[in-house]
Order: structure tokens, then C-alpha cells, then sequence
């Protein structure tokens, strides 16, 4: 985890009824509720609170498993999950007067009756605890191997594993933090699956410029996504995920581990993997406890205009629309538009970003606020924006804006285009779009007085394909600053 942990992107939760209601319907808890019911005077259990060896078939048969190692591995997790839980409560194995041991004996435990009886949040809070033991066992590796070399009588050798308890555990946690943030970034929280070589792709730690990926990097991202096929086939039963395992013909050839995709190829092949909604609302809650800001869509919805503007800064597009809506449902127009505006002046370095934002708010109020943005056409730093809002309502009466404000809205709308997306396509195309239909624009920019003007300028000369205009937007912010005394 960084020493500072970033703010992450928000979140839509689903209710907690809801999750509730997911959280009973995941295979994994539902085994193990069986099992609490199924324990009792006969059940047996070792000193770590195992079934015993004996007892397994017994387990798998009451679940409905196949008879066989893969039904008793099955009847095994989920026996670990009732215990760990608190649906099953055992007691140790005794020691007899002949020092003869006694196995231990198991009963359905207190928190089986929560799951019928007791509110939602108790339904998470055994499901969370299933989640944790879930989580400690994807990153254990697969001992089978090591456990037929014991008993081809050779020795319990760990080192023969490669194995970092350490380093599994921080690449676990690092592949579930990008996949919450990838969930919440691209689209993914709609539904979209992410497909495992994407994720495996932000998860290498290099100082390589972008371009073309090293051998080494390739290796690496083919490694990550095979340990990202074992971590997802874990936590799918207990609903973290829904999983769309490797395509087994990948691996047909055991000494190879599946490449980075063909341009053309179906990358769906590759596995994918999307975060549910109790996955969304897991991850969120443990990233909140390891230090990281990770907001819920709708928690500015009862702060000021000042903290909503600030607080949507970053978000996606379709986080800012909701937390907007949001924050407008139960506002009189009038007041939240006059509100928005007071919140949106100002020349530091944020007060761009922050009249795009309200902007955007503003589009989504209706006709009735029209007395408050007719209020600051005559402000140089809103009336711009006001303008813009009447014209898109086919408002009359609206005095037609002086070249100076024409040129400030457009410094302060690449200002907040650029803190908002960076170098993107859409800007580039503005810049692209200003610069060839407005001759002589850098002759004026450069004087518009704005905080930004000589940042815009230099961005536009970054942006700018053509090289000759290009080398005039950099003159001109070469004069802005001389002009600015920077």
C-alpha cells in the first residue's frame, strides 16, 4: 500500500437488503450454512477444528457433492468457512486418563440463527467473515504436489514451492484494488467483465517509457494472469466475482503459460473477471480500513455547494452526473443555482475545474433558476457560463458577450478541459478546432487575464499537431508569462 494511499473512484452501492439477500444466495455460504445444520453428536473434528479424514465423504454426501477428492475438497472449504465464521462451534479433541485421545465434537454455533433471524448487516458480517477465509486461502499455493512428494517419502520442503507468504498477499491485494478501480473507471461497474490481461497490465511495476512492452514485461503479465486464474476461481463461490476462467486449450501444453493476446484475437479467451455488487461493497470497505478515500456515490448529496464542486473534481463522467443529481433532488432551483455560483469563483488553481462542474449542474436545472444566472452575467468570472445557459434555453434579452470574455471563458474552458481529462482526444480536437478557425487567436490569448493563460497556451502548443502552430502557441505562452511576471 503507497504511504499516502489515493482517493479512489466512488462507488454505487446496493442496498444492504439487498447484499443481504446476495450474500445467502453464494454457494459457498450456502455449503456451509448446510453443514452448521448437519453437525452434530456424531460429528467429529481435529485439534485445528477439521472434520476428520473419515467424516469428509459424510460432508460431501449431506451437500450434494460428487463422492471423490474434489467433493470432499469442496465439503472441506466450506466446513473451514462454518467454523471460522462462527455457523459451526467445536470443541478440541481431549486427552484420556490413558493418554488416549478423544476427537472433538462440533454443534451449529450462535451466528447460524442471524442468518434467518438477524438484520442485513448481521448477513454481511458472516458473509465478510466467510470472504476473509476465503481471501487467506487463495493466497496459499496448491499443496497437493508437496503433499505427494511427503509420501513418496520425500522431505516437507517449502522453499521447493517459490513461495512468498509476504509478496502472495500484496500481489492478492494489489490485483483487488486494481480491479475496483478499473470497475469504477471503465465502465466495468455497468457490466462490463475486465479482461484478465488488462488487469494483469496494471499490475506491473516499471520505469520503462510507454511503447512497445519488454520480454520481461510480457512474462511478467503472463505469469499475473495465470496467478489471477487461481485467485478468481477461489473467490467466485463466495460472490467476490464472476468469473470467466483462462480457455483451457491456452494451457493445454503444462510447461507453457498463455502469452499476451493477438491484436484480433478473442480476448475474452484470456479470462474475465467482474466485480458483483458484494464485491464492490467488500473491496470498498477494506480499502477504507488500509487508508484509502473511497467514497459512495451520494455522499455530498447533504454537504454545501463549496465541498460538492471540490468533492466531484475527479470523478467519472457518470459519477458526476449522479452525485449531481443527487445533490440537486430536494433543492429549490433558485437557491441551488444562486448556491453553485458562489461556490464556482475564484482564480487558485482548482476554480476552473470547479465552473466546469457547475456547469454541468447547472444543465441539468430547470427554466425556474434563469433570475439567478441572469444575476452574474455581468460577473467576469461567471457571466460566460451564465450566457452559455440562457442560449441553451432560447432565453431573449441576453447582451451579447465583449471579445475579452469571449477569450476568457475560452482559457478558462481548456483549463478545466486539461485538469479534468489531461492531453485527451477531445481536447486536442478543440485546440485543434480554435486554433484553425480563429486566426490571430495567440495574438490575443496571450494577454487574457487569467491564472491559467500561460498553462493553456503551453498546452496547446503540446496539443497542436501542426509543428509551425505549435511553435506559436509556445511563444505565446512564453509572453504570457513575461507578462504575468512568472
Amino acid at each position: 500500500m503507497p504511504a499516502h494511499p489515493p482517493a479512489l473512484p466512488p462507488v454505487r452501492l446496493t442496498s444492504e437488503a439487498e447484499l443481504a439477500r446476495d450474500a445467502l444466495a453464494t454457494p459457498l455460504l450456502g455449503r456451509a450454512v448446510r453443514l452448521a445444520r448437519w453437525a452434530g453428536p456424531a460429528t467429529q473434528v481435529g485439534a485445528g477444528g477439521e472434520l476428520l479424514d473419515d467424516q469428509l465423504p459424510e460432508a460431501a454426501e449431506a451437500l450434494g457433492l460428487p463422492a471423490g477428492e474434489e467433493g470432499e475438497a469442496l465439503a472441506g472449504e466450506a466446513w473451514r468457512v462454518a467454523v471460522d465464521t462462527g455457523l459451526v462451534t467445536v470443541e478440541d479433541p481431549q486427552e484420556g486418563a490413558g493418554g488416549e485421545e478423544t476427537p472433538g465434537t462440533a454443534e451449529a454455533g450462535p451466528e447460524l440463527a442471524l442468518l434467518t433471524g438477524g438484520s442485513p448487516q448481521d448477513v454481511l458480517g458472516v458473509w465478510e467473515a466467510a470472504l476473509e477465509t476465503v481471501l487467506a486461502d487463495a493466497a496459499v499455493p496448491d499443496l497437493e504436489g508437496l503433499a505427494e512428494m511427503v509420501e513418496a517419502g520425500g522431505e516437507f520442503d517449502l522453499d521447493a514451492l517459490d513461495w512468498d507468504p509476504e509478496a502472495e498477499e500484496e500481489l492478492l491485494e494489489l490485483a483487488l484494488t486494481n480491479l475496483y478501480t478499473l470497475t469504477l473507471t471503465a465502465g466495468a461497474e455497468a457490466g462490463t467483465p475486465v479482461p484478465l490481461p488488462a488487469l494483469a497490465a496494471t499490475m506491473v511495476a516499471s520505469d520503462e517509457p510507454m511503447g512497445e512492452p519488454s520480454d520481461e514485461v510480457l512474462e511478467f503479465v503472463s505469469d499475473t494472469m495465470m496467478r489471477l486464474d487461481d485467485y478468481f476461481r477461489a473467490l467466485e463461490p463466495v460472490g467476490l466475482v464472476e468469473f470467466w476462467p483462462v480457455d483451457e486449450e491456452l494451457m493445454a501444453d503444462a510447461d507453457e503459460e498463455p502469452g499476451a493476446p493477438e491484436p484480433e484475437e478473442d480476448i475474452s479467451r484470456y479470462g474475465m473477471v467482474r466485480l458483483t455488487a458484494l464485491g464492490r461493497h467488500a473491496l470498498r470497505l477494506r480499502l477504507a480500513e488500509a487508508g484509502y478515500e473511497a467514497p459512495v456515490v451520494g455522499d455530498l448529496a447533504g454537504k454545501g455547494a463549496d465541498a460538492l464542486l471540490d468533492g466531484i473534481a475527479g470523478y467519472p463522467p457518470e459519477a458526476v452526473r449522479d452525485e449531481l443529481a443527487a445533490w440537486l433532488a430536494g433543492r429549490e432551483a433558485p437557491a441551488a443555482a444562486r448556491d453553485l455560483l458562489a461556490a464556482a469563483r475564484g482564480a487558485d488553481e482548482g476554480a476552473p475545474l470547479r465552473r466546469l462542474r457547475c456547469q454541468e449542474a447547472l444543465s441539468l436545472v430547470g427554466s425556474e433558476a434563469e433570475g439567478a444566472l441572469r444575476e452574474v452575467l455581468d460577473d467576469p468570472e461567471l457571466g460566460g457560463l451564465a450566457r452559455v445557459w440562457l442560449a441553451e434555453r432560447g432565453a431573449g434579452d441576453v447582451p451579447p458577450p465583449s471579445q475579452e470574455l469571449v477569450f476568457w471563458l475560452t482559457v478558462d474552458t481548456i483549463a478545466a478541459q486539461l485538469a479534468a481529462e489531461g492531453n485527451s482526444e477531445e481536447l486536442r480536437a478543440l485546440v485543434e478546432g480554435l486554433a484553425d478557425q480563429h486566426s490571430g487567436f495567440f495574438d490575443a490569448a496571450w494577454r487574457v487575464e487569467h491564472p491559467a493563460t500561460a498553462d493553456v497556451l503551453e498546452a496547446m502548443g503540446r496539443l497542436h499537431p501542426d509543428r509551425k502552430v505549435a511553435k506559436v502557441a509556445r511563444k505565446a505562452a512564453f509572453k504570457a508569462r513575461s507578462r504575468q511576471g512568472v
